[in-house]
């Protein structure tokens, strides 16, 4: 049931990080994979590297904000696989971070980018994916929304504010498509430690961060990676319009969680 054997997928934002975890997990799983990517080079490092292992690849260039560029990816996966059955919206503007700052002092062309990567973005994949989903009997969409959508914190009201809409555009797909065969749901992660996120903070932030999660180390790719690989699956086949949080318990607990745990010893 967790297989992905016959299944074409694609990943958007599928070159680094948890994009490119998730298309080598689902490669492993038995998808023919095309990795979807602004980031030439990793990108075709992702796709060769997928079929060094034993796998089935195929690496397209694509801006996710360009609708011309979207539509190609899918129809790239379509004319070479025949096909598709899962899509993955994964790319993020992560390169703005620094100028996601406090409202007030935000940049309006920074504020409209993030949104067009983030959310522009998802409902172009979204929007090319479903009629090839639906002449092809149904398929699984996941997006990759975040703990930032729930809650705010000092920076980022863009990314968070991009990823809270993109909860919204999933729930609203799953509902109109839901009766030909597409569902629709959306993961948000917490902290996931990758390459990039390694580069943008030190150890001593890390272990600022873990203090407030449930769990006794911070995510992986891998985590995310396998929740989007049950959800791509027929083990998921009853699961819709759902956001499921791969945060370590970041969202299940107190505001004054980490204090209290100092208090009892327990921290």
């Amino acid at each position: 049931m967790f297989d992905l054997i016959d299944k074409v997928a694609v990943v958007a934002g599928g070159a680094t990080g948890i994009g490119g975890r998730t298309a080598e997990v689902f490669a492993a799983a038995g998808a023919k994979v095309v990795v979807g990517d602004l980031a030439v080079d990793a990108g075709r490092e992702r796709a060769a590297a997928i079929r060094a292992a034993g796998g089935d690849a195929l690496f397209v260039p694509v801006d996710v904000g360009d609708p011309a560029a979207v539509e190609g990816l899918v129809s790239a996966a379509v004319e070479h696989y025949g096909r598709l059955d899962v899509l993955h919206n994964n790319a993020a503007a992560l390169h703005l971070f620094r100028r996601d700052v406090p409202l007030a002092d935000m940049d309006v062309d920074a504020w409209d980018e993030i949104m067009r990567i983030n959310l522009r973005g998802v409902m172009l994949g979204c929007r090319a994916a479903i009629p090839h989903m639906v002449a092809g009997g149904g398929g699984s969409i996941i997006n990759t929304a975040s703990s930032r959508a729930f809650t705010g914190t000092v920076d980022s009201a863009g990314y968070g504010t991009s990823k809270l809409a993109v909860v919204g555009l999933t729930r609203y797909v799953a509902t109109q498509y839901g009766k030909q065969g597409v569902r629709c749901n959306a993961i948000a992660p917490g902290v996931v430690v990758t390459e990039r996120a390694a580069a943008r903070m030190g150890d001593a932030e890390y272990a600022g961060i873990l203090r407030h999660y449930l769990t006794p180390r911070l995510g992986t790719p891998d985590d995310v990676a396998a929740c989007a690989l049950w959800l791509a699956s027929d083990a998921a086949g009853f699961v819709t319009g759902q956001v499921i949080n791969v945060d370590g318990g970041l969202g299940a607990h107190q505001p004054n969680f980490a204090e209290l745990s100092d208090l009892a010893g327990r921290g």
